[in-house]
């Protein structure tokens, strides 16, 4: 597909973009690059091998800027997401891709984008803003649900789903190493190192990078709060264990004078005069008895029950 920048992003032909002069945006399959790419006059024998990239990034070459993008799947941040390569100078952009992202998200600007000053920057500031169009929302639906699971924790619920946090955890850091990418790329267009961009321009990328970094901040502080989240779990579990475990102390110094008492009448030596008086059994009861009420009222007191 190709298309024109004027008002809004328009389709045009192959022959309609090389008379037009106009600056354009073209979005290619690999093989129709291999085939094509010399009528774009950019100097260079990209050959991209869409399979393997594995990041988001631009390279300065001589007439031309070149680089790729590995776009994360927000539905499943853990699998491998859309890639797809670019070339541009200051005549255009041309997309190498055919996996149907970029003919997504340019259909989107279409509908939702119309210029006062049409140009290629303010072309790309969309292109890259749709990118991360809708990543604000995600991280609040992210912190919402860290927010449920840390009040389950808290009222003391079994059942907090700390293998959800676990998973968040990992999406959030999918997110940031994306935006690190993405803030490099913006540093790349705002150097302007080839003068392909009109220097007033260079602001739309400005704003892309502050809005990067915005989101950046985002993602870390929600980072953050999955660790926290964590924390919390394991301060719950070693504070119930404490409980158990002081409990069971408890229970085990309140019988330890019970049991002196049981080993030593039951020793049963024959001049243990207890042994022969009508009171001893009672005795040793009410002993007993006392004990107990005496230990538990003493813990009581100190709190350790």
């Amino acid at each position: 597909m190709y298309y024109l920048i004027r008002d809004t992003i328009v389709p045009c032909s192959a022959e309609e973009l090389r008379q037009s002069g106009q600056q354009y945006v073209a979005v290619l399959t690999q093989e129709e690059w291999s085939r094509d790419r010399d009528s774009f006059d950019m100097g260079i024998e990209l050959e991209p091998e869409l399979d393997v990239i594995h990041n988001t990034k631009a390279e300065v070459n001589y007439d031309s800027l070149t680089g790729t993008f590995l776009i994360p799947d927000r539905r499943n941040l853990a699998e491998p997401g859309s890639r797809f390569a670019f070339a541009l100078d200051e005549k255009g952009i041309v997309f190498i891709d055919g996996s149907g992202t970029v003919d997504t998200l340019i259909a989107e600007i279409r509908r939702a984008k119309k210029w006062r000053f049409p140009s290629l920057e303010r072309f790309l500031y969309d292109f890259l803003e749709q990118l991360v169009h809708w990543d604000l929302t995600l991280m609040e639906s992210y912190e919402l649900e860290l927010d449920r699971i840390e009040d389950s924790i808290l009222e003391g619920k079994h059942e907090a789903n700390m293998a959800r946090v676990n998973d968040i955890r990992g999406d959030v850091r999918e997110l940031c190493v994306h935006y690190e990418q993405l803030i490099d790329l913006g540093q790349e267009l705002e150097e302007n190192e080839n003068g392909f961009f009109r220097e007033e321009n260079t602001r739309y990328f400005h704003l892309f990078l502050n809005r990067m970094a915005r989101l950046h901040d985002a993602a870390t502080s929600l980072r953050d709060h999955t660790m926290q989240v964590r924390d919390l779990y394991n301060y719950q579990q070693e504070a119930s264990q404490n409980r158990i475990m002081t409990l069971l102390t408890v229970v085990t110094t309140v019988f330890m004078p019970l049991t002196l008492i049981a080993g030593w009448y039951g020793m049963n030596f024959r001049y243990m005069p207890e042994l022969e008086s009508p009171l001893g059994y009672p005795a040793v009861i009410l002993v007993s008895v006392a004990i107990v009420v005496v230990s538990l009222v003493y813990f009581k007191r100190r709190k350790w029950m």
